[in-house]
């Protein structure tokens, strides 16, 4: 059945109810970098061997790639930032504590390379670890197992010397301090790096792993939420998860379209964090590059453009596919990752074949994606009445192809097997959009009002984008499905039932969410809680708020 979707809306309202030969050019003037210049407003872009080299990496394949940036035109279009990952460095500190550059693999050294790229018109990143050694076991800025002095404000100044620009710090082999928790060591030592940066007389961008060091499958475990819940006061972008697949020269036509949509899965859900300043980053795009075909390429674009991802390449840039290169330098698609306004994407409708998001964007706009999961060519249709659009028209642009067309009341169209569509839309003269669609909880599973346990009950389902799951969130801090309202019954039990007419005041149907994911109900502070996935016919209730309790963590239309 084509899909049908709910939408999204620009607007917060009461309560914030649902809160952006190797010889370098002579150099050009660098901007003057200053303290309190605000850092990544959008997300970063660029590339990083590690996808693709690992740690096969030399002076030689940097350059390549960093000159195929700007001969492919990528550079141009945003890709600036080169970052050299893990293994560049030989296995011991010097006398004075200093890093030291493998020479054999950067012969002239990385105050070289970031000249280099400096004149190049590109930005210079590199890889350091908040632990004692890095992922391949080289010397980590942490301090060592045991205890003892730390390099944070070390490592940091000799980078700056060197005119880095961006800093991957990852979260291997960090030392627990007796009596500290593990998340609370992270904290500590990425407080430390982000203290160590700031301090350094140069700004650079800080990419944090430390939630990847937590996560527990795709909806995560408490203390990865902790941790997604502070992560964005040390960087600007942070990785949650896994890595992706990276590329197996031996066996280069291995699929690694499951690990796309692997780290889409739990990137989907976390947008409350994402804003300029702050980006939540699901790993690299590896589009264009082995193990992808065609429409998975153009799908990791969108999707990750949808999300307000890093557009980050780990490839060789030289060896891109041609339909990977021109999914990867579409400018309409760079346009919407880079939206000024920082808000990702929700998930509005999703089921086995089909997942709908949409995304507010800084003018008005609108922007609708579809994720077709199966392997045929679908067609779709997205009623504008489900993306919050009932009153209006709308002229809708196909990002891929930029044609566009006027739309009365149905988007429809066609997408192609693992591919996604996304279309730009601008509402013409009609009332405020409203946010529609799934509430999703624990275990990616949505509340569904099917009433299967008695009148206007509320259970958690399987999320099929079906109108038992369509939700929508009013000015007045109600959500309401099928007309009626999210309501606080007797004994705890949440339940639909008709709407007040003044719903702020009406004990039980006034919500506002937080920004750990808590859904409040306003009258007695208690929180929306999810059942046990064994228990999914149970009905759900109100619980006293705990802390990052994965079972009150919900993600809501934007």
């Amino acid at each position: 059945m084509p899909p049908r979707l709910r939408a999204t809306l620009p607007c917060l309202t009461a309560a914030a109810l649902f809160a952006l030969a190797l010889s370098p050019a002579p150099a050009a003037a660098e901007p003057r970098a200053t303290s309190d210049t605000p850092l990544a407003l959008t997300p970063p872009m660029g590339w990083n061997n590690w996808a693709h080299y690992m740690c096969d990496i030399d002076e030689a394949k940097v350059v390549a790639n960093a000159d195929a940036l700007v001969s492919t035109g990528l550079a141009a279009k945003g890709y600036d930032t080169v970052t050299v990952d893990d293994c560049w460095m030989t296995k011991s500190r010097d006398a004075q504590g200093s890093l030291v550059v493998n020479t054999a693999k950067f012969p002239h050294g990385m105050a070289w390379l970031g000249e280099y790229l400096h004149a190049k018109g590109l930005k210079f990143g590199i890889y350091q670890d908040a632990g004692s050694l890095t992922c391949e076991k080289y010397p980590g800025s942490g301090a060592p197992q045991g205890g003892g002095a730390d390099h944070y404000a070390q490592d940091a100044r000799q980078f700056a010397s060197w005119k880095v620009d961006y800093v991957k710090m990852d979260g291997c082999n960090l030392w627990v301090p007796e009596g500290a928790t593990k998340e609370e060591a992270y904290r500590d030592a990425y407080n430390d790096v982000a203290k160590a940066l700031r301090e350094s007389g140069r700004d650079m961008v800080l990419s944090a792993s430390a939630p990847a060091y937590f996560q527990q499958g795709e909806w995560g475990g408490s203390d990865w939420h902790k941790v997604l819940g502070w992560v964005g006061e040390t960087g600007h972008l942070w990785r949650e998860g896994k890595d992706i697949k990276v590329y197996n020269p031996a066996a280069p036509a291995t699929s690694r379209w499951s690990a796309v949509l692997g780290n889409y899965g739990y990137n989907r859900w976390l947008g409350r964090y994402a804003g300029p300043g702050n980006w939540n980053d699901p790993d690299f795009l590896i589009a264009g590059a082995p193990g992808l075909t065609a429409a998975e390429s153009r799908s990791q674009v969108a999707l990750w453009a949808m999300m307000a991802s890093p557009f980050i390449l780990s490839s060789d840039v030289s060896k891109l596919t041609p339909a990977g290169l021109t999914a990867l330098g579409n400018t309409r698609m760079i346009q919407l990752d880079q939206d000024p306004m920082g808000r990702q994407g929700s998930v509005v409708s999703s089921n086995a074949t089909f997942e709908i998001l949409v995304r507010p964007l800084a003018n008005g706009d609108r922007a609708v994606a579809v994720l077709n999961r199966s392997s045929a060519t679908r067609d779709i249709n997205v009623p504008l009445d489900e993306i919050g659009l009932g009153d209006c028209t709308a002229g809708a642009q196909d990002l891929w192809t930029g044609t566009s067309r006027e739309v009365t009341e149905t988007l429809t169209g066609k997408v192609a097997g693992h591919d996604t569509g996304v279309w730009r839309l601008s509402p013409r003269a009609c009332a405020q959009a409203v946010p529609t669609g799934q509430i999703v909880g624990d275990g990616a599973r949505c509340a569904d009002g099917a009433n299967t346990t008695g009148v206007g009950a509320v259970v958690m389902a399987a999320c099929t984008g079906a109108p038992d799951q369509r939700w929508t969130a009013g000015k007045d801090a109600t959500l309401r499905l099928a007309g009626e309202c999210l309501s606080a019954g007797e004994d705890r039990i949440v339940e639909l039932a008709d709407c007040s007419d003044r719903a702020a005041e009406q004990p039980g149907q006034s919500w506002s969410q937080r920004r750990d994911g808590t859904l409040v109900e306003e009258v007695s502070g208690m929180c929306l809680t999810a059942p046990a996935a064994s228990a999914p016919a149970e009905r759900l209730r109100l619980t006293e708020c705990g802390d990052h309790r994965v079972d009150q963590a919900w993600a809501l239309p934007v």
